[in-house]
């Protein structure tokens, strides 16, 4: 455990810098805790306090400079979902519920911190991920229509309920709500994709552009708050905000199921992390900063629990916030103790000003949100480069739509793992040869090689386990059967980086039948580590008179065949 290197050695000349990037981020983050505390069910507040005490944590021992931490829209999603069936949402037991699934989450997050879990960031495929955060981001789209149309939708009955319902009860829509919604989209997109080359064209201060080009969320929730209160508008609004700090207690669990919460924490968790530190490794690319894993599994499991104690609901590393804070100039997390400020600052004394916030407002800042987080391209490049990638983007797509987030990222991990047994229990194993007068060694399949009737040399490229070991006995046995004349075999291992025991026992019986037809077994290319493993049995002592070679080509030539 450390404290964060990207406040050791602190530079003056970064100050202006970290101040504007961290208000920049600020006029995001204000609309957006208060949208993903809706999204996950809870009341405003909760988005705002989830926004105060991660921040102080992440920044004293978090290792991306740039990351912004806080409530995201995917853990908001799935705090709902594992919530719902417990509580009703909006309900004090729920946030309740929620505070308590922000501890086990944190807690979660030390365990894989204490294991060194920060290592192993690659054990989670990208097409699990991709087709989960593109299958969520379209479930929290469709989240969004109670608030595009005004119709009161109940929560819970499945991913495509709010259509069906709205469908349903379509002649409840409230016709403002939708125009409101769809011209916030508009606006987004516009401010997005256009305000950013109109402002190049004009010479602006560089402290002052960013806010313009960054501005398009704020702008939206002024003139929403300005119609709803000028107008009288028929749509739904935010409603009070307590004004002040949250008090900071130990969540109670005396009143809340908490250990039917374990497993929804547990996956909240692991995908929290992915999130954070593919987020924090994507950045550190372009800034030639290094991050590291385990460190940043302590940093977000500490931030969890600080949101627990503080009212909140679980947390990651946002995205969208962090690339605006790194494109506006952020050179350390002071800016985000800067965004702390300015989020201390509304609680106490702006709160008020968004009790007219329209719901259709922040349903478009959603939903812009996590367009960008649909990648459809991701699954047809899958499946374009390997059909088993394609096909597990696929299914772990549509089990969250049909199941929802757990149930689908538990579909997408158990499918990447019975796709890679299948794979690896059928291993390229091939027969080698003589590659014309030179020493090297090729596939007969692919290679106009020179065998000998009495040498056979088979090469396995993979490690050898208990899901394949018997797949290379009956390769080996297979050409050993029309092959009468063989008086040897040499098994070349510079693929095997690992032998289990079941892997161990196949070259017992491969050994012993072929010992049993006068046919002599020998080693070549095994690794250090392999041999290592092999001497602290007897295989060694039983493989004589057959030999271990360093080359394969030192096998033909000691066996005379070179």
């Amino acid at each position: 455990m450390k404290f964060s290197n990207t406040l050791r050695g602190y530079q003056r000349q970064w100050l202006p810098a970290d101040i504007t990037a961290g208000l920049i981020v600020t006029i995001l983050l204000i609309p957006q805790s208060i949208a993903y505390a809706l999204l996950a069910g809870l009341p405003p507040v909760a988005g705002l306090y989830a926004s105060l005490l991660p921040l102080v944590v992440y920044a004293f021992l978090g290792t991306s400079p740039t990351l912004a931490i806080g409530p995201v829209a995917i853990v908001s999603l799935m705090t709902l979902d594992a919530l719902l069936p417990f509580a009703a949402a909006g309900t004090a037991e729920f946030a309740a519920h929620a505070t308590v699934l922000a501890g086990l989450t944190g807690i979660w997050l030390l365990v894989f911190f204490a294991v060194g879990l920060g290592s192993w960031t690659s054990f989670m495929s990208h097409s699990v991920i991709s087709g989960f955060t593109s299958a969520a981001a379209i479930v929290i789209i469709i989240n969004q229509l109670k608030y595009f149309t005004g119709i009161d939708i109940p929560h819970g009955g499945g991913s495509w309920f709010p259509i069906a319902y709205t469908l349903e009860h379509w002649h409840e829509a409230v016709p403002m709500a939708l125009m409101m919604s769809v011209a916030s989209i508009l606006v987004l997109i516009f401010w997005q994709g256009y305000v950013p080359k109109i402002m190049s064209r004009w010479k602006m201060s560089a402290i002052i552009l960013p806010f313009v080009t960054k501005s398009g969320p704020l702008i939206i929730v002024v003139v929403g708050i300005l119609l709803t209160q000028v107008a009288d508008l028929p749509i739904s609004t935010v409603g009070d905000i307590p004004a002040g700090l949250p008090s900071l207690q130990i969540p109670s669990l005396s009143d809340v199921d908490w250990r039917s919460l374990i497993t929804p924490a547990f996956v909240i968790a692991l995908i929290a992390y992915l999130e954070n530190i593919s987020i924090a490794g994507a950045m550190a690319m372009q800034q030639s900063h290094r991050i590291s894993p385990n460190q940043e599994l302590l940093a977000l499991g500490v931030a969890n629990l600080s949101a627990a104690i503080s009212q909140a609901y679980p947390i990651s590393g946002s995205f969208g916030r962090s690339m605006v804070n790194m494109s506006a100039g952020a050179r350390s997390q002071v800016a985000g103790l800067v965004t702390l400020i300015s989020v201390i600052f509304v609680c106490l004394f702006a709160s008020h000003l968004f009790v007219t916030l329209p719901h259709a407002v922040l349903a478009a800042i959603n939903t812009i949100a996590v367009w960008s987080l649909i990648r459809w391209q991701d699954g047809w490049r899958a499946w374009r480069f390997q059909y088993s990638d394609g096909l597990i983007w696929l299914l772990t797509f549509m089990g969250v739509l049909i199941w929802g987030a757990e149930t689908g990222i538990v579909i997408g991990i158990g499918i990447s793992l019975i796709l890679y047994l299948r794979r690896t229990s059928k291993p390229h194993v091939v027969e080698i040869g003589r590659l014309g007068d030179s020493e090297r060694l090729r596939s007969i399949e692919r290679h106009q090689v020179e065998t000998s009737p009495e040498l056979l040399i088979v090469r396995i490229d993979e490690n050898l386990y208990f899901a394949n070991s018997q797949y290379l006995e009956n390769y080996i046995y297979d050409r050993i059967s029309p092959k009468s004349s063989v008086k040897h075999v040499i098994i070349v291992g510079s693929a095997i980086n690992y032998i289990d025991f079941c892997g161990f026992e196949s070259l017992e019986r491969i050994l012993e039948q072929l010992r049993g037809q006068g046919i002599q077994l020998h080693f070549a290319e095994f690794k250090g580590p392999v041999m290592d493993q092999l001497g602290k049995t007897n295989l060694l002592t039983q493989l004589q008179p057959g030999q271990i070679f360093m080359t394969a080509s030192d096998a033909l030539r000691t066996l005379g065949h070179l």
